[in-house]
């Protein structure tokens, strides 16, 4: 069978995650980031404009209102990485704000080049604000920004925004924010979104919308792995599903099962089976108090500088500063 072009090392990491989630148990799971392709990136930009989607407007409030403050607080920063900066929407305030001081250097990190190439030509018209862009994964990208890009004495600002730290487990997230933090210098500052705790019906709903964008969000994982993967999921058989999981605060996304079938995935090497009402566990997105959020950069290694919260949707950037 012919694949898409895709290098084979990509492909051979995607085909064994793929394995390894479909095959655990008891409860089969993809990884989130796979949800992310060209057309997984296109969809997730149309969720944030839904109406019961409220994170991303948010976080555009509070980022407009709070850019220049932000700009104050990090005066020497001419460095800016941000990790998954999608189409760039919400960093351009930020990136105005503090290249009105001296000009930066931008890079955004997005595994989409797709969204990676739509980011750059929104924000490359910023006057003083070079962008360059970096095709990788969260932390790979962050690494190559630091070894090719900054210079002695230079301060750096990582971005991580919208409320994907909630895509982590909460011990997983905190390890995370101290993978980042090994890689900034003290005295460097990280700027970190996080989506709060509402009423479940709000929570659900942002989830699962009435016109099903993030239904087709989610089946899309699986067109990805018949695209890719020469697998051979029939879309109709499966249905889109979000859940509150009460215990660990967090939003699930599932793909269940309509019947018993047999899955074929050939990149893979391996046949998925399949029990009627049976799922995937496709992301979970976690949500926070102020409180953890403080926690969890102390315990990777930040101090916390500055927070600011939406009162319409209950948003929270937080300013942290590398101990």
């Amino acid at each position: 069978m012919a694949y898409p072009k895709l290098a084979d090392r990509k492909r051979s990491a995607f085909a064994e995650d793929v394995r390894l989630g479909l095959t655990r148990t008891p409860q089969k799971e993809l990884p989130s980031k796979y949800l992310y392709d060209d057309l997984g990136s296109a969809l997730f930009d149309a969720i944030t404009v839904l109406p019961e989607y409220g994170v991303t407007r948010a976080e555009e409030r509070v980022l407009t209102t709070h850019a220049n403050e932000l700009a104050r607080l990090v005066p020497e920063t001419t460095l800016v990485a941000e990790l998954g900066s999608g189409s760039g929407r919400k960093t351009r305030r930020i990136l105005e704000a503090l290249s009105a001081r001296r000009r930066i250097t931008y890079c955004p990190i997005e595994i989409s080049p797709a969204a990676l190439a739509h980011c750059e030509q929104a924000l490359g018209d910023l006057a003083r604000v070079d962008v360059a862009g970096y095709q990788y994964e969260y932390l790979d990208g962050l690494k190559r920004v630091v070894e090719e890009r900054r210079r002695d004495g230079e301060r750096l600002l990582v971005m991580f925004l919208g409320s994907t730290i909630g895509n982590f487990r909460r011990l997983a997230a905190a390890h995370f924010l101290r993978d980042i933090r090994h890689l900034m210098r003290p005295g460097d500052a990280l700027i970190l979104g996080a989506d709060l705790l509402k009423p479940e019906p709000v929570l659900v709903g942002a989830y699962d919308d009435a016109a099903g964008v993030t239904a087709a969000f989610n089946l899309n994982l699986l067109g990805r792995l018949n695209r890719e993967l020469g697998a051979n999921f029939d879309l109709r058989q499966f249905a889109h599903e979000a859940r509150f999981d009460p215990v660990a605060g967090a939003i699930e996304m599932h793909l269940r099962s309509k019947r018993d079938q047999a899955v074929r995935i050939e990149a893979a090497g391996c046949t998925i089976n399949f029990a009627e009402g049976e799922t995937i566990w496709t992301e979970a997105s976690h949500k926070y108090t102020l409180e953890d959020v403080a926690y969890m950069g102390d315990v990777a290694g930040f101090s916390w500088t500055a927070q600011w919260t939406d009162a319409e949707w209950p948003f929270a950037d937080t300013l942290f500063a590398a101990r």
